[in-house]
Parts: structure tokens; sequence; C-alpha cells
């Protein structure tokens, strides 16, 4: 009876990743915040524990046999959980949403909208009744034959294949062809079927030009090697393929993003001529709503499309259920700050707050009741005038009897919360503790939380540490044109740190990561261009596989393996660098191929990982952990954290400048070894950023952040700051897209884009010193960064 009526979820002995055998109850039907600095243990806590266990009792009434239908996460690291009602997550996802999906697909409207038309659409005279399906690029059904419903279609040519005419065959004349040892042979194989490979590509006939570069046929025949000195080479079977066929097979199948890029500069993309880049057959959009085709209502914004469906004249019940349907559903989306996407907007384009949110919306409409929503920092990439609209939809689904758990940083939705998880009091081993459980207040008593600090920290005006600096030159952006930019101008000083700000979707990625980052790029090596490199650092994964870790991306194991190398030991066998790679057969255990774990699988239970029976999850086999470096085998030092690992390679310079680095941006908490997958967004950005700074920079080099302080607490902002204006002190500019306020208040510049998102944005509304644009009228900034400023 005690646990049917007890408000509270109660979480016993919770030890997953860093959390130490934590207990913390936490009262249902309130909106509760998780907080603590980066790697504190607060996700583990939410995400780890808490939904992990909740997913896991889910499954456990579902059929044995569907289980094995559903991706399983494992079962958490904790003694007894209770109270906890059914939990749905919305993560931000690393991985990136393939190019069909788009607004409409995630937010399940496209549905809505292709029922809509085939119900209730206009149809031509004589015309067959379609199906849904037809309306639907991603369908056999509805996708344009010609384009397969992409929208584009990519080609070649042989100016493009062949950039220089002059050259022969034998001098690389075909430039898409592959370079080493594969091109040689597509030459030599050209040789033996009767082409001339010596001459000018521009003196060959033209029906042999065109065969060369175009056929889909592949012949195979016996090429004779050019002997070479001291090489044995024998005859081989070799199948030709055409320059044009080569390079659609490597942009469609590769793996590598290296061979597919290079791929695609022997491209052009150019909108299909059939469907002119409307994806759809002629049939479906022959059928119009409100005098529309489907492809035009799903390029408006949401906020037009809402309008749209509201003055269409009456149609019939099946029209105005669809259309009340449709607007009930576009409702939470346009609430959220998101009206200006439109649905066929794709979804690799959106940022993954963004994503978010739309997920967010979509359960909004579900209208769930008691279940427990767990949200990781729905704040990020939101603009302050944003996060308000946030903090009102939040309340919205309490008020709807459900629990928010959500993992944020972002003051005003922490001062928002009801109850207060603060997790700490510092990262990685260090932190994994419940500093305070309870309402917001009473964290102002716990001395030992960063996250007090500056929750409670005085609201009088902040000061400025020192005074603005003066540009030295300036990077001008003149009549930019792309996506909702519009003949923008704008000037880039030089030598100071410029924050650009703006809504969610008024173009700052646009201007910055795309316009402000090809301008630089393609004025690199202009003489007298002031910028000599560019660094660009977003928060893309360091690496898709757990072979990925932070000590290979920063170059750091390469001064590991050659230490260990060195040993007498290893020099004594022989062994090379090679040997302590746990990538490459030879040094690593065979039985988990180098992985530390082997998957076990319990058939109608989520499927585990246990550390390898034969390496215990070192990772190498026994001889080569026999080989020690200090005192320690090499799996020992992949475990050390970097704050450890600083002291013990203090007297190898190249380990510790790339140590103090990654110390220095506030990661001392990770493990060298620590899987790419492991690691958030902001994280990652920030190993970028060290990486970067560990190299000896004399150049003068603009860098370019999207969003930096995106998933980082307070105090680890302070961090990141001082090592960002470290660089501009150091002679060299950053510009930031940035929603911190208190960031863009200690700015030298401020380049404030908007008014408003999507098509009401794309304009720069105010650009100056922090102070100046705080004054500007009109700016949905202004406000928020005067309070900043204490103005």
């Amino acid at each position: 009876m005690h646990q049917s009526t007890d408000p509270y979820v109660r979480v016993r002995g919770a030890r997953e990743h860093n959390l130490r055998g934590v207990d913390v109850d936490i009262p249902r039907d309130a909106l509760t915040v998780f907080t603590g600095v980066s790697g504190s243990g607060k996700s583990s806590l939410a995400f780890g524990t808490l939904y992990a266990e909740a997913q896991r009792r889910y499954f456990e009434s579902v059929a044995p046999y569907a289980r094995r239908l559903i991706h399983q996460i494992g079962a958490p690291k904790v003694d007894s959980v209770t109270g906890l009602p059914p939990a749905v997550s919305l993560e931000q996802r690393r991985s990136t949403p393939g190019s069909r999906s788009s607004v409409g697909t995630v937010t399940l409207l496209s549905n809505s909208l292709r029922m809509l038309y085939s119900r209730a659409g206009a149809y031509p005279p004589g015309a067959e009744r379609l199906d849904s399906d037809a309306f639907s690029p991603n369908t056999a059904a509805g996708a344009c034959p010609s384009c397969h419903g992409i929208g584009r279609i990519h080609r070649t040519d042989e100016q493009l294949l062949v950039p220089d005419p002059d050259l022969s065959i034998h001098q690389g004349a075909i430039a898409a062809w592959p370079g080493a040892w594969q091109g040689k042979n597509l030459r030599d194989i050209l040789e033996a079927l009767g082409h001339d490979v010596d001459a000018p590509w521009r003196e060959l006939p033209a029906r042999d030009r065109e065969w060369i570069l175009f056929t889909e046929e592949q012949p195979v025949v016996t090429v004779h090697p050019v002997r070479e000195a001291e090489r044995i080479q024998r005859p081989y079977q070799g199948t030709y393929m055409s320059a044009h066929r080569y390079v659609m097979r490597t942009f469609a199948d590769s793996k590598s993003a290296s061979l597919r890029a290079r791929a695609e500069k022997f491209l052009t993309d150019s909108p299909c001529p059939v469907c002119e880049g409307r994806r759809l057959r002629p049939e479906a959009l022959a059928v119009t709503f409100a005098g529309r085709t489907i492809a035009e209502l799903a390029a408006v914004p949401l906020t037009e499309l809402d309008g749209v469906l509201a003055s269409a004249p009456p149609g019939g019940e099946a029209a105005r259920v669809l259309a009340e349907d449709l607007r009930a559903r576009i409702a939470p989306v346009t609430e959220l700050g998101l009206g200006y996407l439109s649905l066929d907007r794709t979804a690799p384009s959106l940022s993954a707050g963004e994503l978010q949110r739309l997920r967010l919306a979509t359960q909004l409409k579900s209208g769930l009741f008691g279940v427990v929503y767990v949200l990781d920092e729905p704040s990020a990439g939101l603009h302050p005038a944003d996060t308000e609209a946030l903090l009102t939809v939040l309340d919205r689904l309490k008020a709807a009897g459900n629990t928010v758990f959500v993992v944020e940083h972002d003051l005003d939705v922490v001062r928002h919360a009801d109850w207060l998880v603060d997790v700490g009091p510092l990262a990685g081993e260090h932190g994994g503790r419940v500093l305070h459980s309870g309402p917001p207040a009473g964290l102002a008593d716990v001395a030992e939380s960063a996250t007090a600090r500056h929750l409670f920290a005085s609201l009088e005006s902040p000061e400025r540490p020192r005074p603005v600096r003066e540009a030295r030159g300036a990077v001008r952006l003149s009549g930019v044109d792309r996506h909702n930019l519009r003949g923008v101008t704008a000037e880039f000083p030089l030598g100071v740190f410029t924050a650009v700000t703006g809504v969610s979707g008024s173009g700052k990625s646009t201007l910055v990561g795309q316009a402000l980052a090809g301008e630089v790029a393609g004025r690199l090596a202009e003489p007298g261009f002031p910028v000599r490199r560019l660094v660009e650092v977003d928060q893309k994964p360091i690496g898709r596989t757990p072979r990925s870790n932070l000590a290979t991306y920063t170059g750091l194991f390469d001064v590991v393996r050659r230490l260990f190398t060195a040993s007498d030991e290893a020099r004594a066998r022989g062994w090379k660098a090679g040997r302590f790679s746990f990538n490459v057969p030879g040094g690593r255990c065979e039985t988990c191929q180098g992985e530390g774990f082997v998957s076990v699988e319990l058939l109608f239970l989520p499927s585990t990982y246990a550390p390898c029976p034969q390496c215990g999850g070192a990772r190498y086999n026994a001889e080569t952990l026999q080989v020690r470096y200090e005192g320690l085998t090499i799996a020992e030092v992949l475990s050390l954290t970097v704050e450890a690992a600083a002291v013990f390679f203090a007297q190898v310079p190249a380990a510790a400048r790339s140590l103090r680095a990654l110390e220095d941006i506030g990661l001392g908490y990770l493990r060298l070894g620590q899987p790419a997958t492991e690691l958030s967004g902001g994280e990652a950005q920030r190993i970028k950023l060290a990486t970067e700074l560990q190299r000896l920079r004399r150049d003068h080099t603009l860098y370019l952040l999207d969003e930096p302080t995106t998933g980082l607490h307070p105090a680890d902002v302070r961090v990141l700051l001082r090592q960002l204006h470290g660089l501009v002190e150091a002679g060299h500019s950053v510009v930031v897209v940035e929603h911190d306020m208190d960031v863009v208040a200690g700015a030298d510049w401020v380049i404030d884009l908007g008014p408003g998102g999507g098509a009401e944005g794309g304009r720069v509304v105010a650009s100056g010193t922090p102070s100046e644009v705080a004054r500007t009228p009109g700016s949905r900034t202004a406000g928020y960064l005067a309070r900043a400023l204490g103005v």
C-alpha cells in the first residue's frame, strides 16, 4: 500500500558510471532539474539510471518475442528504484538523421498533410483518388521515378572529369579516377584495350573519349604490367570501370567521407528536370488544396501553413477534421519558437536543440498522462526569448499530470524548477555525489556546490574584467544571399572577440558557418589578406565508434606508443609502435578484437556487455601487457584521467603540452581511453579546441565556434572563456555564435540578427559593442543583454 501512495521516486544505491552508491528521493508530478558541472554524473542519474530503469520495466511487460525486435538499453547499476512511472526520453541524439528525414516526418505532420490531400484534395476531372502513400516522396507509390524522391540529381560531364585536355591519359588527364595503384590499373587496362594513353586527351576521337568516360560496359582483359627493376609483376585479369561509373559508385556507396567528398567535386547538383525538385510523381502534384500542391504547402513556414488551413474554404467534414488536426499539431511547434521551419526542411540541417524541441512538440500533442518526461538540455541552442516559451511548455506537461525531469545548465530553467538535484561537487571521480535534493532555495546553504555559487550570485552589475579591445582590420561580407539571409552586409572585426546573436532560426549559423567561413577559406592564399589560418570548431562527434577516443583524436596515443616502443623490453623483442595499438592484430586481445568487452546475448532480455574473459577489459594480450613504462602497462595508462596523466607524463614535453591543453579547458576528468561514443557534443567541441590550443600558432588565425557553451555548466563556461579570450590576447580572432548573455556581455563586438526566425529574420538588426547593442530598439536580444550588463 505504501508504494502506491508514496509521492516520491526513490533511488537506492545508484552506481552507473561515476555515481557512488547514490540514494535520492525525487517528487512526482513536479518539474525537477538535475544540475552539476560537466561530467559530474547528472546524466548518469537522470538517463543512465532513472530512464533506463523505467524502460527496463516496460520491456518486462512486453511479450518475449517482441522484445527481440526493439532496441533496448542495458539494465542500470542500481539496488532499487521505487515509485517510478513509465518514462519518455527526449535526448539530443548525436546520430545524424538521414537525408530523407524532415521536419514533417519528425513531427508526423507529413502524415496528416498527406491524408488531407488524399481525402479532401481537389483532383483533376476524371483522375483516380490516390492513397496517402502516393503523396510521400519516400514511398515507391509517390516518389518521382527520375530522382527517386530526392528532388535533385547528380550529373557529371567531360569538363569536370577531364579538367586539362592537354594532358594524356598516362599523365593523369582523367582527374576523377582514383590515385595510386587503382588509377594506374585503369590506365593499364585502357592500354591493353588498344587506346592511346600517351596522346593528349583533346586529340583522341570523340567516340573513344565518350566510351572511356561514360560506358557502362566493364570488359575484362589481361594486363601485362611494365617490368620495374627489382620487382616481379605477373600478368593479371583487370576489369575496366569508366570515370562516370567510378564517381557515381563512390559517391553513392563509399563509407569514406573523404572519398565521397572527392567524388562530389566531379558532380553537379541540380533540381530534377522531371519533378523540378518537388520530389513527387505528376499524379500527386496534380492534386491541390486551397489552390496549392502538397509540395507548395510543404515548402512554406509552419506559421503560414497554419494561416492557409485556417482560411481554406469549407470542403466537407473530412477536410474540416483533418485541417483541425493539422492545426492542433502545428500549434505546439510554433509555441516552441519553431514556426519559421517548413515541413520539407531536412532533418540534417536542423540543430540538436531544434530536433529535440520538435520531438517535444509531438509529445505535447500526444496528451499522455502520468508519465515521466526525461529531457536533455532542452534550452540548448535557445535564445533567452525562446527559453521563456520553453518554460511555458514544460509547465503544461506538468499541469497535464506528468512528472518532468530535466538535465539543464541554463540558470533561468534552474530557477524555474520545483525541485533541484545537484550532483558533484566536481567532475569524473571527483563527482558522483548528490549534494542537494530539494527546493532550489535550499541549495544556497551547500557550500561545495558550483551551481549554488552561480545561481545565487549577486544580481548587481557584473564587473567587466577589461576594456573593449580595438579591432585590427576586418572581414567584410556583402550581398550574402543564402537560406533566409537576403542581401546581408556584415563586418567582422579582426583581433577581437565577436559574438553573433539572435533568436533561433535568425540566420546566425548560416552567416558564420557558411558565409564567413567560405569567404575566409577562399581568401587565405590571397596576398595581403590578414587571416592566415581558419579553424572551425563544431560539436560533431570526434569519432563514431568506441575505437576512437580522446588519446587517438588528440595525437597523444602516438606519443604514448612511442614511449612504450622505446622501452628496453619492447626493443629487445623487436616490437614496433603498432604492437601497442588495440586497433590492429598483433598486440591486441583477439578474443574481443581490442574492444575490451564482449556482447552477451540474453535472447529475451536486453543484450549486456561484459568485460572480455580473456583480457579482463584491458584490450591487449598478456604478452603486450608485460611491457611497462614507468611501472604502468599500456592499458593502465589508457585508464588514467587527463588530470592523473598530466602528473605521470610531466617530464614528457610532447604529452604534457597536449594534457595541459585538455586540463586548461576543463576536461581533466576524462579518461585517456574514453570512447568517443561516450562524449557529449560540448565535450567533443572542447577536445577539438584543446587539440588546436596545443599547436604552436604564429600566423593570425580566425576561430569560428558554433554555440561553444552548449552543455556547459556556468563554472565550465568561465574556464572555456578564459581560453578563448587568451587566443585573442595572443593576437588571433574569435567569432562565436552564442545565446549565453554573460558570454555576449564580455565580447568586444556583437552582431545581432533577426528580428525573428525564418522569413522574419535574416537581417542584421544591430552591430557594435555590447553596451551599444543593448540600447538598440527592435532587437530581441537587447533587453536580455542589458540585464546581463546590469544597465
